[in-house]
C-alpha cells in the first residue's frame, strides 16, 4: 500500500474523493469520487493519501464502477481488516498539476474558489470559499466583504451559466453575476 516516495508527494494537494468502508473480505474498497465523472479520478495518477502527517502513495491494482461509486482494490491491501485500518476516512489526494489542461473557457472548481465576485452593477458581493452540488445545479458559497452584528454574511449563488454567470475571469480573479446585493 504505501510506497517508498519514488514520486514526490504533492505540491498542490487537490483532494478528489474520500476513501470509504470494505466492500467484500478480499482487500477492496469503495470511493466516493468529488469529480464530476465518477470514473474521471482513475486517470488522475498519482494518488496519495496523508496519514500522521506523512505521505503515503497508493497503487491501485484494480477497479469498477458499482452504482456511483468506485470500487478499487489498492497494491498491498489484501482484507478488509487492512481497509479499514489503513484507508477507510482518508482524503484521496492528487498534485492538481496532473489536471488535464482544460480548452479555453472550461475551469475546474478549484479555479474559482478565492475569486471575488461582483453582480452587474459593479457591487462586490464577496469571495467564493467553496462550491456545492445541490443536483439542480451548482451553488457558489460567497462570503461577502461587510460584516453584519453578529457574523460574516454568506451568500448562496447558483451557478447558472448565461442566466446567473455572466463571466468567469480567471485572469483577473472575477466572477460577474446577475444578482442582487439584497439577496
Amino acid at each position: 500500500m504505501t510506497q517508498p516516495m519514488s514520486v514526490q508527494p504533492p505540491f498542490n494537494p487537490l483532494s478528489i474523493g474520500m476513501m470509504g468502508p470494505p466492500y467484500g473480505v478480499y482487500g477492496w474498497l469503495k470511493v466516493s469520487s468529488y469529480t464530476e465523472v465518477v470514473t474521471s479520478m482513475i486517470h488522475y495518477q498519482p494518488w496519495f493519501i496523508q496519514r500522521g502527517g506523512q505521505w503515503h502513495l497508493l497503487e491501485l491494482e484494480k477497479w469498477k464502477k458499482y452504482k456511483n461509486q468506485l470500487i478499487i482494490k489498492v497494491k498491498g491491501i489484501e482484507n478488509r481488516n487492512n481497509v479499514t485500518e489503513r484507508l477507510t476516512n482518508y482524503e484521496l489526494i492528487i498534485d492538481s498539476e496532473s489536471l488535464p489542461v482544460l480548452q479555453d473557457g472550461d475551469f475546474y472548481w478549484k479555479d474559482l474558489v478565492g475569486c471575488q465576485v461582483i453582480n452587474t452593477e459593479r457591487h462586490a458581493l464577496g469571495k467564493v470559499v467553496q462550491i456545492i452540488e445541490t443536483g439542480a445545479n451548482d451553488v457558489l458559497i460567497v462570503h461577502a466583504n461587510l460584516q453584519d452584528n453578529r457574523h460574516t454574511r454568506e451568500r448562496l449563488i447558483p451557478f447558472i451559466e448565461r442566466i446567473v454567470i455572466k463571466d468567469v475571469n480567471l485572469m483577473t480573479r472575477i466572477i460577474s453575476v446577475d444578482w442582487s446585493t439584497e439577496c
